[in-house]
């Protein structure tokens, strides 16, 4: 299973991972440090043998406590070294470190897109594609109609269309014709 990163969930990436389904959705980058000249969180790396972090400055970041957020178990790891530490400005403005107890599933999943970076390329000329010609056919007023009932039955319509004109372009008009007929 395919997708950007925009519909990146843990939640449902663990539940992809369960029913043996292999998910490739690159993780969002939501977090400003780097451009502030600051570390992040890929820049602290974890030991699953000791369940620890080692920060940038080379000192262990140990298991401290667990704590439930939004549904979601997460790990806490703190350092005691961080106020005497001499490269504190450039570090994370968190006190700690979150794990989230299913962590490993999405460092696999990372492990398979740092393996393959042409599977977002293929999904990006085959996924997109119908929707960027979708979206010229429309024009810049979109739908026509108004009301949810009514904009499906619109979309629906240009659905419809693309699929046609792909098929006949791939197929031809003529075999198209006699498959239908079958």
């Amino acid at each position: 299973m395919l997708a950007d990163r925009g519909y990146f969930s843990s939640e449902q990436i663990l539940q992809c991972d369960q029913s043996d389904i292999t998910p490739l959705v690159p993780k969002p980058l939501t977090s400003n440090s780097r451009a502030d000249g600051r570390f992040d969180k890929r820049d602290f790396v974890y030991d699953a043998k000791r369940d620890e972090y080692r920060c940038p400055a080379g000192e262990r970041a140990i298991w401290r406590m667990t704590t439930v957020e939004r549904g979601l178990r997460l790990h806490r790891y703190w350092t005691s070294a961080c106020p005497q530490c001499p490269i504190k400005a450039q570090c994370t403005l968190s006190d700690y470190r979150t794990r989230w107890e299913h962590e490993h599933v999405l460092e696999a999943m990372q492990n398979r897109l740092d393996r393959a970076p042409e599977a977002s390329r293929l999904r990006r000329q085959t996924a997109e594609h119908p929707f960027g010609t979708l979206k010229a056919w429309m024009g810049s007023t979109h739908f026509l109609t108004r009301t949810l009932p009514r904009v499906r039955a619109e979309m629906s319509l240009h659905v419809l269309a693309y699929n046609i004109k792909r098929a006949i372009k791939i197929l031809g008009a003529q075999p198209l014709i006699e498959f239908m007929r079958a």
